[in-house]
């Protein structure tokens, strides 16, 4: 009987990707389609595509798939046969990542974004907070590819709307976009809606990371009564990739976030943000070194060596304690989506309140 999940350490498979020798390529995908039994479709993709050794994060729903995954770059050829051949994901586009297309990663972004494969089964493959049994996927904004997103842009009757959350946009967006500040895709919905009234008549173009969430917000928006919605075809993953084959300008500014172990692919030497503890320029996202803590926030090079790759001097002493004691502080405490966010005044965690929370839990 095949295994359908893995059975080996996290620490293990780290070490054995670090071990291969050959190089892999980080690919990402989605499609909205119905799916009857998505147990089954898991099950049977699980085996094809761990046969060849593919690594990454994909999710199944009853409305599609959405997947992030790592390839051997000597199954490249299998792999898409794998997805041809698999019922309702023919001639799905495949947007490869920034770095690894252009030949600009290191040893640890030769396609080592992941080092095992994690299919699961959810309601849905975006989270939409959507009830309304009238609303429907089939009907959505036009694709735009990047030569149409570019002029659009330079048409003063268009609004681009980034879809995203307040991390991701924070480190590089399109010229001029409007950010919807929430961190739920449930709550921008809604949002979106209403800070876009008065606006039915004009191009609304949506953009998000790789397109799965603003193709949904397309329909949403259409859904409601907006009459020119468009969304970008492939993301800005595929922008830039179009951008760069095409030598057109960038209308993106910045770097775009990518949710795996890099944390980012630079679509344009421009550095918009800021380090969170000193203030320089800077775009490097990481997790506090706390593992009571693992904040998602920016720092630069200086701060990481001052603060030891960790987000505050609480969480500096905290990794200095003994491991035992480390381990009582963190037993109980649900750190939740722990990202650093100014608008939300979501604080750093203090020594003294680790140790009160452990103390409480023991």
């Amino acid at each position: 009987m095949a295994v359908l999940h893995n059975r080996i350490s996290n620490k293990e498979l780290k070490a054995l990707l670090m071990k291969e020798t050959f190089k892999r390529t980080t690919i990402s995908f989605y499609r909205y389609l119905a799916i009857q039994n998505p147990q089954q479709f898991r099950d049977d993709l699980y085996k094809q595509l761990t046969s060849i050794s593919v690594f990454g994060r994909i999710y199944i729903a009853k409305e599609g798939i959405n997947a992030q995954v790592s390839v051997p770059d000597h199954f490249l050829a299998d792999f898409k046969n794998i997805l041809q051949n698999h019922k309702g994901l023919e001639d799905l586009r495949l947007n490869v990542a920034v770095e690894d297309a252009n030949g600009l990663n290191d040893e640890l972004k030769q396609g080592k974004s992941f080092w095992v494969l994690k299919i699961k089964v959810r309601d849905k493959i975006v989270a939409d907070g959507i009830e309304d049994p009238h609303f429907s996927m089939e009907k959505k904004g036009k694709y735009v590819n990047a030569v149409q997103m570019n002029e659009l842009l330079n048409n003063a009757d268009t609004v681009v709307v980034d879809m995203r959350n307040h991390y991701e946009f924070e480190v590089g967006h399109f010229e001029n976009a409007v950010q919807i500040p929430s961190d739920t895709f449930r709550d921008q919905l809604p949002m979106a809606v209403d800070m876009l009234k008065g606006k039915e008549q004009k191009n609304i173009i949506m953009y998000c990371t790789g397109g799965i969430r603003c193709e949904k917000a397309s329909a949403y928006m259409l859904h409601q009564g907006f009459e020119n919605v468009y969304h970008l075809e492939g993301g800005i993953i595929h922008y830039s990739k179009e951008i760069k084959e095409q030598n057109l300008p960038a209308k993106f500014i910045g770097k775009n976030f990518v949710f795996d172990d890099r944390l980012g692919e630079r679509v344009t030497e421009d550095i918009i943000a800021n380090c969170h503890q000193c203030g320089k320029p800077c775009d490097t996202h990481t997790n506090c070194k706390n593992d009571g803590c693992h904040l998602l926030f920016i720092q630069c090079a200086s701060c990481a060596d001052q603060f030891n790759g960790c987000c505050s001097n609480e969480c500096v002493a905290t990794i200095h304690l003994p491991k035992e004691r480390q381990e009582a502080i963190r037993k109980g405490i649900d750190k939740g989506q722990n990202i650093f966010n100014k608008s939300s005044a979501r604080l750093r965690p203090k020594l003294s309140d680790l140790l009160n929370a452990g103390d409480r839990s023991t």
